[in-house]
């Protein structure tokens, strides 16, 4: 079958409800946003704002320039750090350095960063559940000292811990993991080490479990499913695995224009949700694409509403002439 043939079945498409942006991606992208509109481009952005390519794209055809190396910043200019965090050794250059400074970090994983520095100055030394290079994983081991916190990637990982003392022992874990995944992670490590402290409230965001909770009951009623999102992004990368392991057939893609026709010969109904790094747009270019091959019916699923909002940080407020700036650059 060409990717142009007309599917003879008409499958219906299922959409997941929650999908797509969560309150820390948008208000992050928002921080870029408004810093354009307000100081001009250039906005230099330290990593990738969020892990999506579109997203990233579109800024930077407005003016954000994305760099890794704070040498690459020119003096005086505005910075942001990205929705992951940053390790403390990139706030402090940052600072020496005197640019106009931005934390778009997710105010969940900086929840995590608030509990590891506060339990340290208690004398606690931590595990920190993640997957390791990820920089929200490189942006929490940052916060301390070496050796004062451990990554464990897998169950195994926690039979190899080596802490210097268990009586002052924390876990605190990456935002963006499977929710099952870590919580087989943690039964292990409270099997090891018994008097662990746990976080009083999970780590793993509100976005992420409620996304994956939907795939959850939307692989149930599928042939077949569709995960909108980067390769980069963890939390999609959680969607896709969450389906997968659900025995449905699961193509993670970046844009319409990936989708096969193939895929879905002999299918009754496609699943479709997005990761909280992919845009709306995203999903509406998938829906279009899938009714010129021949879906007739979009169901949209019951599930959680998010009503989540986080504050942009001082300094951002907009004038008239800023706001009409924005107005233009959206």
């Amino acid at each position: 079958m060409t990717d142009d043939a007309l599917l003879t079945l008409k499958p219906e498409v299922l959409l997941a409800e929650p999908r797509g942006f969560c309150a820390g991606v948008d208000r992050a992208i928002q921080i870029v946003e408004h810093a354009l509109a307000k100081f001009g481009p250039p906005i230099y952005v330290r990593h990738e704002i969020v892990h999506n390519t579109y997203v990233v794209g579109s800024l930077q055809r407005k003016g954000a320039v994305f760099i890794e190396d704070l040498a690459d910043v020119p003096a005086g200019a505005t910075l942001i750090f990205s929705a992951h965090g940053v390790p403390r050794a990139v706030e402090e250059e940052a600072a020496r350095r005197g640019f106009r400074i931005y934390d778009a970090t997710c105010p969940l994983v900086k929840k995590v960063h608030v509990e590891v520095a506060k339990l340290r100055h208690e004398g606690y030394e931590f595990i920190l559940i993640g997957h390791r290079s990820h920089p929200e994983v490189e942006g929490t081991l940052g916060q301390l000292e070496q050796g004062a916190i451990h990554l464990v990637q897998t169950v195994d990982d926690v039979a190899r811990l080596a802490p210097t003392q268990t009586e002052h022992l924390a876990v605190v874990t990456q935002t963006t993991l499977s929710v099952d995944d870590a919580a087989d992670i943690m039964a292990a490590v409270k099997v090891r080490f018994p008097n662990v402290r746990e976080p009083k409230q999970q780590d793993i965001c509100y976005a992420t479990q409620n996304r994956q909770d939907a795939v959850k009951a939307l692989a149930r009623r599928v042939d077949v499913m569709l995960v909108i999102g980067s390769q980069t992004s963890s939390n999609t990368n959680r969607l896709r695995e969450v389906a997968e392991r659900l025995g449905v057939q699961t193509h993670m893609i970046d844009s319409a224009g990936e989708l096969r026709a193939d895929w879905f010969a002999g299918r009754r109904r496609i699943g479709v949700t997005a990761g909280a790094s992919a845009p709306d747009v995203l999903v509406q270019d998938v829906l279009a694409r899938l009714a010129e091959l021949g879906v007739e019916s979009v169901q949209k699923l019951k599930g959680i509403r998010e009503t989540m909002k986080f504050p942009m940080p001082k300094g951002l407020k907009l004038d008239a002439s800023a706001e009409a700036r924005l107005t233009h650059l959206s």
